[in-house]
């Protein structure tokens, strides 16, 4: 009976040991999962970023020169005599 019970044990222990050792690779796999969803949103997010800034100085340039061609002609009044 004693040898019976230190049998259970052990196959218990291995069994207890196997599925902490399995939470500890899906753990792991999970956390590479996250860190690398992390860093695909950051990546994403800075080329938006200079996306936008790109077009932002594009229309503040197409702005700046088209103001110049807005000019108003005053008008010059010549006396006939």
């Amino acid at each position: 009976m004693v040898a019976r019970n230190t049998k259970e044990t052990r196959e218990r222990a291995e069994a207890s040991f196997k599925k902490k050792a399995l939470q500890v690779r899906v753990s792991s796999q999970a956390m590479a999962d996250y860190e690398a969803a992390g860093v695909a949103v950051r990546t994403k997010t800075e080329r938006l970023k200079s996306l936008r800034l790109a077009k932002e100085v594009n229309d503040l340039v197409t702005q700046t020169t088209a103001e110049p061609a807005k000019k108003t002609r005053t008008s010059v009044k010549t006396s006939s005599g």
